[in-house]
């Protein structure tokens, strides 16, 4: 097998593992793509499309914390917070583990 040596800065595996750190969770991947098809939503929506195991509290805890590092931005609207995916470019993630583990 042909190894690729990549020359990735300090900084940008800094930022690479912040990313994964901050998304390496099974519910948070799972808010990407229902992001990725549809936004922004509010966290109630979000919790209906994950499903019964969902709770808010433990969502909006997850929507806080994507905001926080990057991956999300979010609006105000009335008493509603809506989310959205702040740069795009980080769902090609999904189609990169899709090559790796194949079907």
């Amino acid at each position: 097998m042909k190894v690729s040596k990549r020359n990735f800065s300090s900084e940008k595996l800094h930022t690479v593992a912040k990313i994964f750190k901050t998304i390496g969770h099974p519910v948070k991947l799972e808010i990407l793509e229902i992001l990725e098809a549809e936004e922004p939503l509010d966290v109630t929506t979000i919790c209906e499309r994950i499903g019964a195991s969902c709770e808010i509290s433990m969502m909006s805890h997850h929507l806080a914390k994507m905001k926080d590092n990057g991956i999300l931005l979010s609006e105000k609207r009335g008493k509603q917070v809506f989310y959205r995916i702040a740069e795009r470019h980080i769902l090609g993630l999904f189609d990169c583990v899709d090559r790796c583990l194949g079907d």
